[in-house]
Order: structure tokens, then C-alpha cells, then sequence
């Protein structure tokens, strides 16, 4: 019975030996691995996800995509009514012709207008010189009539040679009065053709704003136009799709979300107590709870410069007197250093276990 006794306390002893031994080995193993990596289970695959969004409302005519379908940038997802729309560019086009008629027309009537000044200019100097040769003219005209005045009282000229000179004086000078008063006329119709020359080219300016104006809301309708066709912005699959052939969509409206295809990352939520020796540039592995045989390497490409609860849509106010403190985690983007064919099998949302090198 002692002999039995001694046996089991022997196999006792033995057992929490091992046990010990174990616990020690594994509690070292931990701490060393401790110093050297950080680890935590608060990760997550992320990917961009762009919501579709139409730009004008219409009917859907055709729809391209299904759930999980893989598109190519470029693709035609949905195309929208666009009658509406093509009519609109229609009318841009007609009020851009329209305004560029009405600036050719600004334009002749300048052009008119300008000449119409430089000939009146040249009226006018002409009319200079016809009031030059009509001065010189009632000029010798008086003074052969001063002449005849005092030969009439020797009689060395005849009654008529004399009432001729005094006609041939009162017709110059009625030809020098006639000559100014064109000159006048002339100068009121050259400042006038002037001032409508300014006004034709008010006009051209006018004409012209209208015209980008017009070219503008062409752009525009076109612009428009163009957006009735829905196309993929990026490589990637088609999820929550909430849209059918025939419903009538508003601008702005989510129909599906694209899941980019191009890149993925991980976030991950580490203690602020660990992230003392954690910087950009280091090791990662990471475990996928979907995949538990693969681990997929990355590298630390940033540290979030605020706490994830900064962000929150209530964050805590710690100055209300009901502070407790709570170990606040700080966001950490991991990014994929594997190969595409391997990162494309991770799905955003997925959990994952990330682990750090620190050296």
C-alpha cells in the first residue's frame, strides 16, 4: 500500500513538474515574444468602396451589372432616359447659332459704321477745301467790287460792268456761307456716325459675352448629356445593387456600391500601450480567420494621428466630472506586401490577427 502510495505522489510530483515547467516555458516564450511584437485581434480586411450615384434623374433603359459581378473602369453600368436631355442640347446649340449671328450681324454693323466714319471724314475735308476756295473767292469778289466802287464815281466803268461785280460778290459770299454750313452739317453727321460706331462696338462686346455664354450652357447640356451613361470608375465587383430596369432614379441616389479591386489593407486597433516601439515600416503577419492555414505578410504603412473614439459620432467629454479612464485604441494601417493573386482572395470586413515586428 506505502509502495503504491509513493508511486502516485511520485507521478504526482512528476506531472506538476512537467506542468511547471510548461507554464514557465510558455509564460517565457510569451514575454519574449512580447518585447519583440505586438499582437491583436481588433483588425480588419478594408477596401474603397465607392457608392454608383447618378448625376441627373431619369428612367433606367438598360442595366449592365449584377450582384458580385466584376466590371473594368470604363464599363457602362446603367444608362439613363436622355431624350430630355439630348433636346436641351438641341436648344444650346440653336441659342449659341443664334448668338453667333446676332455678333456677325454687331460685327457688319461696326464695320458699316467705321466706314461711314472715314467717309464722313473725307466729306468733311473735303467741304475744308471747298470753304478755302470759296473765301478766296469772295475775297478777290469784294475787292474787284471795292475797285468797281470807285470807278463808277470817274464813270471808267459802265453801270452794268459795276451792279455785275457787285453781283458776282454777293454770289461768292453766298457760295462761302453755303460751304460752312455743309462744313457744319458734316461735322454734326461725323460725330454722330462716331457715336453710333461706339455703340456698334458695345454691341460686338455684348454679342460676345452672349456667345460664351451660349458656348457655357452647351458645354453644359452636353455635360448633362453625357452623365445618362453610368460608367465604372474603377476595376472592381458590384455589390448591394437597388436598382431595375424602368424605375425612376433621382440625382444623387445610390443604386450600388463597387468594391475596388485595385487595393486592400487592414486596419488595426491597437492599445495605445502598445504602440511605444511601433512605427512605419515594419513586418507584419497577418492570420485571416477565413483562411486559418495561410498568414499574409504586410508592412505598418501609418499610425492614426487620433484615438478611433476622436472620431466617434459622441465622443466622450472627460471635463463633465464623470471621467473614467479607459485604455483608448489608436487606428494602425497595415498595408498587403503579397502578391495580387493572394490579396485578391481577402474581402473587405474581413477579422483578422495581426502581428507586428518590432525590430
Amino acid at each position: 500500500m506505502e509502495t503504491n502510495k509513493k508511486k502516485k505522489n511520485k507521478t504526482f510530483a512528476i506531472v506538476l513538474g512537467g506542468l511547471v515547467i510548461a507554464a514557465a516555458t510558455f509564460g517565457i516564450t510569451k514575454y519574449i515574444h512580447g518585447q519583440h511584437h505586438e499582437e491583436t485581434d481588433n483588425a480588419q480586411v478594408e477596401a474603397d468602396i465607392n457608392p454608383i450615384i447618378p448625376k441627373v434623374s431619369g428612367y433606367v433603359t438598360r442595366l449592365s451589372v449584377e450582384d458580385n459581378q466584376i466590371v473594368k473602369k470604363g464599363d457602362t453600368l446603367v444608362v439613363l432616359d436622355d431624350r430630355d436631355l439630348a433636346l436641351k442640347v438641341i436648344q444650346a446649340e440653336a441659342a449659341l447659332e443664334n448668338a453667333k449671328a446676332s455678333l456677325a450681324t454687331s460685327q457688319a454693323s461696326y464695320a458699316t459704321s467705321q466706314e461711314n466714319v472715314l467717309t464722313s471724314r473725307s466729306n468733311t475735308e473735303a467741304a475744308d477745301a471747298s470753304i478755302e476756295i470759296a473765301q478766296v473767292r469772295a475775297r478777290r469778289a469784294e475787292q474787284d467790287f471795292k475797285r468797281y466802287q470807285e470807278l463808277i464815281k470817274t464813270n471808267s466803268v459802265t453801270q452794268q460792268q459795276y451792279e455785275q461785280a457787285e453781283a458776282e460778290k454777293d454770289a461768292a459770299l453766298k457760295q462761302l456761307d453755303v460751304a460752312r454750313r455743309q462744313r457744319e452739317a458734316l461735322s454734326r453727321e461725323t460725330s454722330a456716325r462716331k457715336a453710333q460706331s461706339t455703340v456698334s462696338d458695345r454691341n460686338i462686346a455684348l454679342a460676345q459675352t452672349v456667345v460664351k455664354e451660349r458656348k457655357a450652357d452647351l458645354q453644359f447640356a452636353r455635360l448633362q448629356l453625357s452623365y445618362s451613361y453610368i460608367l465604372a470608375p474603377a476595376t472592381g465587383v458590384i455589390s448591394r445593387k437597388s436598382v431595375q430596369p424602368g424605375q425612376y432614379v433621382q440625382a444623387g441616389q445610390s443604386l450600388f456600391a463597387l468594391v475596388t479591386e485595385k487595393e486592400k489593407w487592414v486596419v488595426a486597433n491597437f492599445k495605445e500601450t502598445q504602440l511605444d516601439k511601433m512605427k512605419a515600416g515594419q513586418v507584419v503577419e497577418i492570420k485571416v480567420d477565413a483562411f486559418p492555414g495561410d498568414v499574409f505578410s504586410g508592412k505598418v504603412e501609418s499610425l492614426s494621428p487620433a484615438t478611433g473614439a476622436k472620431f466617434s459620432l459622441l465622443p466622450a467629454d472627460n471635463a463633465s466630472g464623470n471621467f473614467v479612464k479607459v485604455v483608448q485604441r489608436v487606428p494602425v494601417k497595415i498595408v498587403l506586401t503579397e502578391k495580387a493573386e493572394k490579396a485578391a482572395l481577402l474581402r473587405a470586413g474581413m477579422n483578422v490577427i495581426v502581428d507586428v515586428h518590432l525590430d
